[in-house]
């Protein structure tokens, strides 16, 4: 095992309607965050790809949902540990507005299992999230300013 860490820049979208989060929960291909945690839609930003280009990418894969705005609202730094690899993890958080319609997970065999609108009462039981979905929720307030400049 190399005991380097891996390091990794990613995206994520912060997307509310109507007092709803939207949320992607993790299958066994997740490569940083564990299955069945709840996470913000979003993923790695590919050599070369801009990263708001990158948040359409993971959008579209993960919801079949595009962005029709993104505004850049913070960046945060995570390590974690799975299957045996240590990453450090850069997340750029963006507040979006989507196209209409319901989110319906698109790329096979991807890191994303369900794509789901939660209302934010929900969130407050407990329910599993990521530690960058628990900051993007903490985010939210933040992101809801933005789209309304």
């Amino acid at each position: 095992m190399d005991s380097r860490a891996r390091t990794r820049i990613s995206v994520y979208a912060i997307a509310e309607d109507g007092g709803r989060l939207l949320l992607a929960r993790l299958s066994d291909a997740s490569p940083v965050f564990a299955p069945g945690l709840w996470h913000l839609p979003g993923g790695g930003i590919d050599p070369g790809e801009q990263p708001v280009e990158a948040l359409a990418r993971e959008l579209l894969e993960e919801t079949g949902l595009e962005p029709t705005e993104a505004h850049l609202l913070d960046a945060r730094t995570y390590t974690a540990r799975r299957n045996g690899v240590r990453w450090s993890l850069t997340a750029l958080f963006y507040a979006v507005s989507l196209t209409g319609g319901e989110p319906k997970v698109t790329e096979i065999d991807g890191s994303t299992e369900a794509a789901v609108w939660v209302p934010l009462e929900d969130l407050e039981d407990g329910t599993a999230l990521s530690p960058a979905a628990a900051d993007g929720l903490g985010m939210l307030d933040r992101a809801k300013a933005a789209r309304t400049r």
